[in-house]
């Protein structure tokens, strides 16, 4: 192929940008995913349910993350009082310091990419995202078609 497709530029550019996100974890002993996890978050408190698709894991890959962040004693679990078959996820006094240390790397990768471009750059960079992620909701490509018997 000739030119590079937009699913391709996207999967390595955030390939790229994970291993940047986890080697800067590492040094706080975290994770990419625990760091997004902790910024993910609110005050009140997360139902976990709405904490996976918020920071785009799995939840087996939840379930797991959260163990470990509660083994760490960066998060603990309450019973939701709106619906009582839901749990929500808080962070602890440690979780909201660790917290911090992502808030800083995040904001100061985002001021990094601000700095170097113009702001009708960063606007077309925000409608082009706008509109895969419109597209991606919609597309198929192979219908799938019924036999008639």
């Amino acid at each position: 192929m000739k030119n590079q497709t937009f699913d391709a530029a996207l999967r390595s550019t955030w390939q790229m940008v994970s291993k940047m996100y986890n080697k800067e974890a590492l040094k706080f002993d975290s994770t990419m995913a625990t760091g997004f996890a902790l910024l993910s978050i609110d005050p009140d408190g997360t139902p976990s349910t709405t904490l996976g698709p918020k920071i785009g894991i799995e939840p087996t890959s939840l379930s797991r993350l959260l163990n470990t962040m509660e083994d760490r004693n960066l998060v603990y679990r309450s019973q939701n009082p709106e619906d009582g078959r839901s749990v929500l996820i808080h962070l602890t006094s440690f979780g909201i310091e660790k917290r911090e240390d992502s808030k800083s790397v995040v904001l100061h990768f985002n001021d990094m990419i601000n700095q170097k471009l113009s702001d009708i750059q960063i606007q077309h960079f925000f409608e082009v995202i706008k509109c895969i992620k419109e597209n991606v909701k919609d597309f198929e490509h192979f219908k799938q078609t019924l036999k008639n018997n």
